[in-house]
């Protein structure tokens, strides 16, 4: 029994450390073990190490040895998802709803996990038992995970967000011990670490890069400290090498991120995920450095005391805002969200993407987990009132998109109008975009890297004006490329402004449109100035001993 716990505490350790490959090598000699521990452990480092399907079968035997683990349905459900099996990943979260019907993570993944599968029968049910168990959950709470980013896919309030991201920051950084306070002083060069999982093949890389190349290299010095994948890929090496150093931190837990941090002198800590799958931005509740700062990862606030700013503009981050956020606002005086003007897109013939030359193609890139039945309504009215249009719809897997086509059976659409892209390469989903004609947005989580990647292959997107951060980046980036009259008030002038969009520039046979020209509004010298003004402001303040506040835009 002893060797056991021993067994189990030191896979638990390496766990912790996101050392899951090391866990697989400690745990599988014993696979045979009667343990329920055991193999929930094997099951989830099974999973987390890349080996999904190996892990079905340990986290079944954990449930045989005891039916109502809820943390192996969970595992089992994240499992399922992965081998696209996402209706029996949705049944998973049922059951951990049903076994836990006061926890906020558990209502949050039961809805989230129907809208991956686009189940809509129970969404009203869903969204009022979500909200329910948010308002009854205490403030000061800090026991559980309560899934920010399932939150921000469905109609919420902004302050219920703000409340779960709170409950979720305490929950994840409960244990981390603060590092001594370092005085900020002023100083010629300031040293700004990124953190992130994404700095390779990845849409926040893409973003990032042209604005880290255009940087002032004397007054700053730029460190990425990655717990990512080491692809090889042409952006990872060219991200690299946009700084001056890039430090794997991937085996390290959040508190050895925070002092390998503090060990580099870093001035300014920006994290770059926030609450989304694979962050450990509870390193910076450690306070490695005297400034630290929330961008491009997580829309909305990550409810972090330790967090001072969060990066945004006017459109996204308006001020008055200000109580839906743990940090204070600083706002770029352009949508905050950076892009790349050296990408070239090489459209993709509409003949080898499926596509008729003479169809209306509409297209939806967004994940099948933002569209919500409001939003599928609306596209379905857009069909009906252009006979010549399909929907192509970025694939959720064999399950969500059969659903999606029995959902537009059931409004009066044909299924074959609806015509879904299946998961490609980064560059060969930038060059399939320009094949469509207008670029439908979701709501209230609106297209973010989709919408600019959409424009950027010259395709128009139609946006519906939203409350919060996830609702307006769109908005923002319309805004930013001289679009706004295609952002909309109402869901009836979002059909409205499709369809005489449509009809007013005779689309249909796009793939003889040619190459789109570089997108006019990303400037990304102009962007890093911004970006780096804005760090000195913050920076001034600290070594003037003054607290944060809230940095307006051309403040």
């Amino acid at each position: 029994m002893d060797a056991l716990k021993d067994l189990l505490r030191n896979a638990l350790h390496e766990m912790g450390r996101g050392r899951y490959a090391e866990a697989v090598a400690l745990l599988e000699p014993h696979a045979q073990v009667a343990s329920n521990e055991l193999q929930r452990y094997l099951g989830e480092s099974l999973r987390r190490s890349g080996r999904v399907q190996d892990a079905i079968g340990p986290l079944m035997q954990a449930l045989a040895l005891k039916i109502d683990d809820v943390d192996a349905y969970l595992q089992l459900a994240f499992a399922l998802q992965s081998l696209q099996m996402k209706a029996e990943a949705a049944e998973c979260f049922r059951t951990v709803a049903a076994l836990r019907p006061d926890s906020v993570m558990a209502l949050a993944y039961q809805a989230h996990g129907d809208q991956q599968c686009a189940r809509w029968s129970d969404f009203d049910g869903n969204l009022r038992a979500l909200h329910a168990v948010i308002q009854a959950k205490p403030d000061d709470a800090g026991d559980e995970f309560g899934v920010p980013f399932a939150l921000v896919t469905v109609p919420h309030a902004a302050a219920d967000l703000l409340k779960v991201a709170r409950l979720s920051t305490r929950f994840l950084s409960r244990g981390i011990a603060p590092l001594p306070p370092v005085k900020a002083v002023a100083k010629p060069t300031l040293r700004i670490g990124y953190l992130s999982s994404d700095f390779h093949a990845h849409a926040t890389a893409a973003l990032m890069v042209e604005v880290l190349e255009c940087r002032d290299r004397e007054r700053f010095e730029v460190l990425l400290f990655s717990h990512g994948p080491d692809d090889g890929s042409a952006l990872q090496q060219r991200i690299r090498a946009a700084c001056e150093r890039c430090i794997d931190v991937g085996d390290l837990d959040p508190a050895g991120i925070a002092a390998r941090m503090r060990s580099e002198g870093m001035d300014i800590a920006v994290d770059l995920k926030g609450h989304t799958a694979g962050s450990r931005f509870t390193a910076l509740a450690a306070r490695p450095a005297p400034v630290q700062v929330a961008w491009l990862g997580f829309p909305g606030s990550c409810g972090a005391d330790f967090i001072d700013y969060v990066i945004g503009d006017d459109v996204v981050t308006p001020l008055g805002d200000a109580p839906f956020y743990s940090e204070h606002i600083a706002q770029l005086p352009r949508c905050y969200q950076p892009g790349d003007a050296t990408r070239r897109i090489e459209p993709t013939p509409r003949a080898e993407l499926g596509l008729p030359d003479e169809a209306i193609v509409l297209l939806s890139a967004n994940v099948v987990s933002k569209i919500t039945p409001s939003v599928f309504d609306a596209w379905m009215a857009i069909l009906h009132r252009l006979p010549q249009a399909l929907l192509w719809q970025l694939s959720g897997g064999e399950q969500a998109d059969a659903q999606l086509r029995a959902e537009a059976a059931s409004r009066g659409i044909a299924p074959a109008r609806l015509v879904f892209m299946p998961p490609v390469g980064m560059a060969d989903h930038w060059n399939r975009l320009a094949a469509a004609d207008v670029a439908l947005d979701t709501w209230p989580c609106n297209g973010h890297t989709t919408t600019s990647d959409a424009l950027a292959a010259g395709v128009p997107v139609v946006t519906l004006r939203g409350d919060g951060f996830a609702s307006r980046v769109a908005e923002s980036l319309l805004v930013q490329a001289g679009l706004p009259e295609l952002v909309c008030d109402t869901p009836e002038a979002y059909v409205e402004t499709v369809c005489s969009l449509v009809s007013h520039a005779g689309f249909g046979r796009s793939a003889d449109r040619g190459s789109p020209a570089t997108p006019p509004w990303i400037d990304s010298p102009a962007f890093a100035r911004d970006l780096e003004a804005l760090y000195e402001r913050m920076w001034a303040r600290a070594v003037a001993g003054q607290p944060p506040e809230a940095l307006p835009a051309g403040g």
